[in-house]
């Protein structure tokens, strides 16, 4: 099978390959998106980062629920399957040294699943999109909360917050529980499978944000993608975890509800843009693209192992 029939797509930031009737090859790109608009200007090593911390979350929540994770090692992909991909993607010579380890670090072979048509969300905090529905409403996806509340306040406890899953270049909405229990197909085993997916994660949520406060970052918000296995019908956790473009994460040192937080995330690109001509203009996405660059720095993982591209706090914004 050609390089061209493995091909399933390139989304915003990872480009999908199929292996066979059940495996799927997912190469993280260095690529930079905001509001569903890919930028022009790649952060190096970025790629390398989301892999990186969804294996590492991958492994260590591997007893709260499966995941998709088969392997990252490119020497389980066939030599002539890694220099075909690294063309594809990279443009890198036809050497099987160089594009071992271009695919090193960036690709996850994978089960394939069916993922579920709505976004797994998580809140421990009120930001982002939930602030604003509970500044409009004191709600959010159907759930009252306390009034009285400020930008960035703890929540009481964690609350499940579904949305919608928007095409490209619209906005997903948030929805109650049973919005969610009809887009899974609205029978008692539609309930059944979304109140297990709320119940996983809420407890994936506790169990990451305990372990990351403990080293002074607070998880204010994340997304997960879960698919069920074809074969089995088991509940599978997909694509990414906790990652910088999955989730919402801040400085404990530096927290102040009241306001928006600085964070170790992508949201400093977000409301720089928010501020300009548009995600779309050339000139905001020339000047989005170099101070991106400024996410760039160092972290450790529990392992002693260095990964790249963590964002800097937001006075390094623009």
């Amino acid at each position: 099978m050609s390089l061209a029939e493995m091909f399933v797509r390139s989304g915003k930031v990872r480009d999908l390959y199929r292996l066979g009737d059940d495996r799927l090859l997912i190469v993280a790109s260095d690529r930079l998106s905001a509001f569903d608009v890919v930028l022009p200007t790649p952060i190096p090593d970025k790629g390398k980062v989301l892999t990186g911390l969804s294996r590492f979350w991958f492994g260590a929540t591997s007893g709260i629920v499966a995941n998709h994770l088969i392997t990252t090692d490119p020497d389980a992909l066939p030599p002539d399957l890694q220099r075909a991909v690294i063309r594809q993607s990279e443009r890198s010579r036809d050497d099987d040294e160089i594009a071992v380890e271009a695919l090193r670090g960036r690709m996850m072979l994978c089960r394939e699943v069916d993922i579920l048509p709505v976004e797994i969300i998580v809140r421990g905090y009120i930001a982002g999109s939930g602030w604003k529905a509970y500044q409009a409403t004191g709600e959010l996806c159907g759930l009252r909360l306390p009034e009285g509340m400020r930008e960035s306040d703890r929540l009481p406890e964690p609350i499940f917050t579904p949305s919608t899953k928007a095409e490209q270049g619209a906005h997903d909405e948030n929805i109650p529980f049973d919005e969610m229990v009809e887009l899974l197909g609205g029978d008692n085993a539609a309930r059944a499978l979304a109140e297990r997916v709320r119940d996983v994660a809420l407890r994936l949520y506790g169990y990451a944000a305990a372990l990351t406060e403990r080293v002074g970052i607070l998880v204010a918000d994340t997304k997960f993608e879960f698919g069920t296995d074809p074969r089995t019908g088991e509940l599978v956790l997909a694509d990414e975890v906790l990652t910088p473009d999955s989730s919402r994460f801040w400085e404990a040192a530096a927290f102040e509800p009241g306001g928006a937080q600085p964070s170790y995330d992508k949201q400093f690109v977000r409301d720089w843009a928010v501020g300009q001509d548009g995600p779309r203009s050339g000139a905001a996405g020339r000047h989005r693209g170099r101070h991106a660059r400024a996410l760039c720095c160092g972290l450790r993982t529990d392992h002693g192992r260095e990964l790249r591209a963590v964002p800097r706090r937001r006075r390094d914004r623009p």
